[in-house]
């Protein structure tokens, strides 16, 4: 997938097995989706090598998943780019790392982490019995955080231009995402829904954090291009150890 993963489970059952499982389907994924293998089953529907009646479940499914976040975001989220290949990497991310979580819910474990390039998924308790620490990270000094938050049971994740550039693009103008905003995370009921929605609220700019707001049970937090930061009514919340979800 191009990113670090990185996997804990706090049970005391968990074995290297469990572990691997894990791993084992991340590749699947990357086999399947990434736009970066020429033997990629979206890569060749992108070559008009596999035609629709013959696409797996799988694709059918993340296709099907970005045209919807497609139409709830206004647009502001497209997996056909310009050039009119699909690249579905702004939905694959969070709904491979949310299987891999129900993975691991289906083997019985309920206290874990999965995180994938900065996205995560949280299950139940740290090894302490706390809710695990996340930390916001500083866009002009990546070696430090700006807020630390306390979740279980939720997904979150961040979109922006601090480590990779500006390779988001905003689909209703087919320009580049505005710069003014350099950091959105988006915390969510689960990380397939933060993920989705962190790409396409980056594209949206200072708009961003409205849109969020409007969500129900969810809630952001945004960074600008001055250091100035933004967040939803409720997100605060989450920087309390001793509040639950």
């Amino acid at each position: 997938m191009g990113m670090p993963i990185t996997v804990e489970i706090a049970d005391a059952s968990a074995s290297m097995a469990d572990i691997d499982a894990v791993f084992a389907y991340f590749e699947h994924v990357n086999l399947v989706f990434s736009v970066h293998r020429n033997d990629s089953e979206i890569s060749r529907i992108n070559r008009g090598e596999v035609v629709y009646e013959n696409y797996t479940d799988e694709v059918k499914e993340v296709l099907a998943r970005t045209e919807d976040t497609r139409r709830v975001t206004q647009g502001y989220f497209d997996a056909l780019r310009p050039n009119k290949l699909y690249d579905p990497s702004g939905v694959v991310k969070g709904w491979a790392i949310q299987n891999a979580y129900t993975l691991l819910l289906k083997r019985g474990f309920k206290n874990f982490f999965i995180e994938a390039g900065g996205d995560i998924a949280l299950s139940g308790h740290n090894q302490s019995g706390g809710k695990w620490s996340v930390g916001i990270r500083n866009p002009f000094k990546l070696d430090t955080t700006v807020k630390t938050l306390y979740l279980s049971d939720c997904g979150i994740a961040t979109s922006g231009n601090y480590l990779r550039g500006n390779h988001i693009y905003n689909p209703n103008s087919g320009k580049e995402a505005s710069q003014d905003i350099v950091s959105v995370t988006v915390i969510g009921p689960n990380v397939y829904e933060a993920d989705r929605f962190a790409t396409a609220v980056y594209a949206m700019g200072y708009k961003g954090i409205e849109f969020i707001e409007s969500l129900e049970g969810f809630e952001g937090y945004a960074i600008d291009k001055r250091g100035i930061a933004t967040f939803t009514s409720g997100f605060e919340i989450f920087t309390q150890n001793n509040k639950s979800l």
